[in-house]
C-alpha cells in the first residue's frame, strides 16, 4: 500500500482538517429539491462539495432542514448549458410556425366542459 497517498479531508477531518482553500477548490454543485406537494424539482441553490454523495448530504442538511423535500438532485455546475436570453426571439421563433402544436382549431364536443 502506498503510504504517500493523499488523504481525502472528508475521511479524517481531525488529522487533516478542511480549510477554506480546500472548499473553494471543490466543484460547485447546483441543487434541485422536489417538495412533498410538487411533481417537479426546483432549483434551490448552489454549494461546494468534493463529490456527488457529499453534495447530496450537504444539500440535505442545508436545503431540507424542515423535512420539506422528498428528493434531491445535484448537478455539477460545469455540466449545465443554457441558451442565451439575448437570442430568445430567434431561438424560439421556429415554434411559432408549427400550428399543429396549438390545438386551438379543433372542434371540441359539447360534453367536454373544462378544456
Amino acid at each position: 500500500m502506498n503510504e504517500n497517498k493523499t488523504m481525502n479531508p472528508i475521511t479524517n477531518p481531525i488529522t487533516n482538517p478542511i480549510t477554506e482553500g480546500d472548499v473553494q477548490s471543490w466543484p460547485l454543485w447546483e441543487v434541485f429539491i422536489r417538495s412533498r406537494q410538487g411533481l417537479d424539482h426546483k432549483h434551490v441553490g448552489s454549494l461546494h462539495a468534493a463529490d456527488a454523495p457529499m453534495a447530496i448530504e450537504n444539500a440535505r442538511d442545508v436545503y431540507t432542514r424542515r423535512m420539506e423535500g422528498i428528493s434531491i438532485w445535484v448537478v455539477e455546475s460545469r455540466f449545465i448549458h443554457a441558451s442565451n436570453p439575448d437570442e430568445a426571439g430567434s431561438f424560439y421563433d421556429p415554434a411559432n410556425d408549427k400550428v399543429y402544436r396549438h390545438p386551438t382549431f379543433y372542434d371540441l364536443p359539447d360534453e367536454l366542459k373544462h378544456m
